[in-house]
Protein backbone atom coordinates (compact mmCIF):
# COMPACT_ATOMS: atom_id res chain seq x y z
CA UNK A 1 0.00 0.00 0.00
CA UNK A 2 1.36 3.21 -1.12
CA UNK A 3 0.67 6.88 0.95
CA UNK A 4 1.25 9.85 -0.31
CA UNK A 5 -0.13 11.69 2.88
CA UNK A 6 -1.61 12.03 6.04
CA UNK A 7 -4.33 13.92 7.37
CA UNK A 8 -5.64 14.33 10.68
CA UNK A 9 -9.07 16.16 11.70
CA UNK A 10 -9.63 16.88 15.28
CA UNK A 11 -13.08 17.73 17.21
CA UNK A 12 -12.22 18.96 20.94
CA UNK A 13 -15.47 19.02 22.95
CA UNK A 14 -16.14 21.49 25.81
CA UNK A 15 -12.82 23.32 26.15
CA UNK A 16 -11.04 25.45 29.03
CA UNK A 17 -12.98 28.63 28.06
CA UNK A 18 -9.93 31.17 29.00
CA UNK A 19 -8.12 29.40 26.44
CA UNK A 20 -10.72 30.28 23.04
CA UNK A 21 -10.90 34.16 22.85
CA UNK A 22 -7.11 34.76 22.38
CA UNK A 23 -5.47 34.34 18.78
CA UNK A 24 -2.13 35.31 19.35
CA UNK A 25 -1.37 32.76 22.00
CA UNK A 26 -3.28 30.09 19.92
CA UNK A 27 -1.42 30.95 17.07
CA UNK A 28 1.95 30.49 19.21
CA UNK A 29 0.89 26.99 20.11
CA UNK A 30 0.88 26.20 16.66
CA UNK A 31 3.86 28.09 15.92
CA UNK A 32 5.83 26.19 18.49
CA UNK A 33 4.33 22.67 17.01
CA UNK A 34 4.70 23.37 13.82
CA UNK A 35 8.25 25.17 13.82
CA UNK A 36 9.06 28.47 12.46
CA UNK A 37 9.63 28.06 9.09
CA UNK A 38 5.51 28.30 7.89
CA UNK A 39 2.80 31.04 6.65
CA UNK A 40 0.09 31.89 9.26
CA UNK A 41 -3.00 33.66 8.77
CA UNK A 42 -5.64 34.00 11.32
CA UNK A 43 -8.88 36.00 11.20
CA UNK A 44 -11.80 36.76 13.25
CA UNK A 45 -14.66 35.62 11.46
CA UNK A 46 -16.75 36.74 14.22
CA UNK A 47 -16.80 37.25 17.65
CA UNK A 48 -17.39 33.87 18.68
CA UNK A 49 -15.06 32.36 15.68
CA UNK A 50 -11.42 32.46 15.40
CA UNK A 51 -9.97 30.85 12.43
CA UNK A 52 -6.30 30.81 12.28
CA UNK A 53 -4.57 28.45 8.83
CA UNK A 54 -1.31 27.64 8.54
CA UNK A 55 0.96 26.49 5.79
CA UNK A 56 4.60 24.57 6.74
CA UNK A 57 7.48 22.33 4.49
CA UNK A 58 5.56 19.14 4.90
CA UNK A 59 1.97 20.56 4.72
CA UNK A 60 -0.78 22.25 6.23
CA UNK A 61 -3.09 23.09 9.49
CA UNK A 62 -6.67 25.01 9.84
CA UNK A 63 -7.69 25.95 12.87
CA UNK A 64 -11.19 27.19 13.66
CA UNK A 65 -12.40 28.23 17.45
CA UNK A 66 -15.89 28.67 18.66
CA UNK A 67 -15.41 30.41 22.25
CA UNK A 68 -19.28 30.30 22.47
CA UNK A 69 -19.67 26.46 21.88
CA UNK A 70 -16.40 25.55 23.64
CA UNK A 71 -15.34 23.92 21.01
CA UNK A 72 -12.11 24.02 18.72
CA UNK A 73 -12.12 22.07 15.18
CA UNK A 74 -8.51 21.18 13.80
CA UNK A 75 -7.37 19.60 9.91
CA UNK A 76 -3.97 18.98 9.49
CA UNK A 77 -2.50 17.32 6.37
CA UNK A 78 1.22 16.43 5.79
CA UNK A 79 2.40 15.24 2.51
CA UNK A 80 4.10 12.17 3.46
CA UNK A 81 3.85 9.15 5.84
CA UNK A 82 7.18 10.15 7.71
CA UNK A 83 5.00 13.25 9.14
CA UNK A 84 3.60 12.58 12.57
CA UNK A 85 0.81 15.05 13.38
CA UNK A 86 -0.25 13.44 16.34
CA UNK A 87 2.54 15.25 17.98
CA UNK A 88 0.58 18.63 16.79
CA UNK A 89 -2.56 16.40 18.34
CA UNK A 90 -1.02 16.70 21.63
CA UNK A 91 0.01 20.12 21.78
CA UNK A 92 -3.38 21.61 21.69
CA UNK A 93 -4.65 18.70 23.42
CA UNK A 94 -2.79 20.27 26.06
CA UNK A 95 -3.50 23.58 25.49
CA UNK A 96 -7.12 23.46 24.84
CA UNK A 97 -7.49 21.03 28.10
CA UNK A 98 -10.88 19.46 26.15
CA UNK A 99 -13.55 17.00 28.18
CA UNK A 100 -13.79 15.15 25.12
CA UNK A 101 -11.75 14.69 22.13
CA UNK A 102 -12.19 12.51 18.86
CA UNK A 103 -9.77 12.01 16.05
CA UNK A 104 -10.12 10.67 12.72
CA UNK A 105 -6.68 9.17 11.01
CA UNK A 106 -6.61 9.27 7.12
CA UNK A 107 -3.95 7.86 4.96
CA UNK A 108 -4.07 9.67 1.16
CA UNK A 109 -2.65 8.27 -1.71
CA UNK A 110 -3.24 4.91 -3.96
CA UNK A 111 -4.84 2.02 -1.38
CA UNK A 112 -5.62 -0.50 -4.09
CA UNK A 113 -8.19 -2.31 -2.82
CA UNK A 114 -11.68 0.09 -2.09
CA UNK A 115 -12.48 -1.59 1.00
CA UNK A 116 -8.95 -0.72 2.55
CA UNK A 117 -9.87 3.06 2.55
CA UNK A 118 -11.53 3.39 5.74
CA UNK A 119 -10.91 6.20 8.24
CA UNK A 120 -9.34 5.36 12.00
CA UNK A 121 -11.49 7.58 14.57
CA UNK A 122 -10.74 7.49 17.87
CA UNK A 123 -12.89 8.80 21.17
CA UNK A 124 -11.09 9.73 24.57
CA UNK A 125 -13.15 11.43 27.27
CA UNK A 126 -11.25 12.87 30.16
CA UNK A 127 -10.96 11.43 33.27
CA UNK A 128 -13.58 13.91 34.90
CA UNK A 129 -15.87 13.55 32.29
CA UNK A 130 -15.54 9.39 32.50
CA UNK A 131 -16.23 10.02 36.25
CA UNK A 132 -19.50 12.59 35.41
CA UNK A 133 -20.27 9.77 33.12
CA UNK A 134 -20.29 6.75 35.35
CA UNK A 135 -21.51 8.80 38.05
CA UNK A 136 -24.75 9.22 35.81
CA UNK A 137 -25.86 5.80 34.65
CA UNK A 138 -25.45 4.65 37.98
CA UNK A 139 -28.18 6.93 39.02
CA UNK A 140 -30.05 6.30 36.32
CA UNK A 141 -29.78 2.55 37.29
CA UNK A 142 -30.62 3.21 40.81
CA UNK A 143 -33.98 5.26 39.84
CA UNK A 144 -34.87 3.12 37.64
CA UNK A 145 -34.84 0.05 40.04
CA UNK A 146 -36.62 1.87 42.65
CA UNK A 147 -39.45 2.94 40.45
CA UNK A 148 -40.07 -0.79 39.45
CA UNK A 149 -40.80 -1.80 42.84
Amino acid sequence: MKILARQLTIDLYNCNSKRLNDAEEIKSIIIKAIGENHILQSSNIADEHISIIGAFEQGHIAVHVYAELRYVAVDVFTCSEDTEPELLSKELRKFFQPDKIKSTFLKRGDFGLEREIKPKIKTRLAPLRKIHNTGAKVIKTLVRRGSDK
